[in-house]
């Protein structure tokens, strides 16, 4: 439960950071969803959408206060 208070905390003091970082989430959501839309890999960019913002969610954790 740290986890996501502290997230949350750093998402309401930087509420274009929680922008950008959900709108990877949702881009790489939504490619995996529509993958024959897409083209080259999909599975590929779709993974590396929401590992980005798999990566953005972790960050506030990993710098700490």
């Amino acid at each position: 439960m740290m986890f996501i208070k502290q997230v949350d905390a750093y998402f309401k003091k930087n509420p274009y950071y929680s922008a950008v970082v959900h709108v990877l989430v949702g881009v790489g959501i939504g490619i995996l969803i529509t993958y024959p839309v897409v083209g080259a890999h999909p599975m590929r960019w779709g993974l590396i959408f929401l590992g980005l913002g798999l990566a953005g969610h972790l960050y506030p954790v990993m710098k700490g206060k």
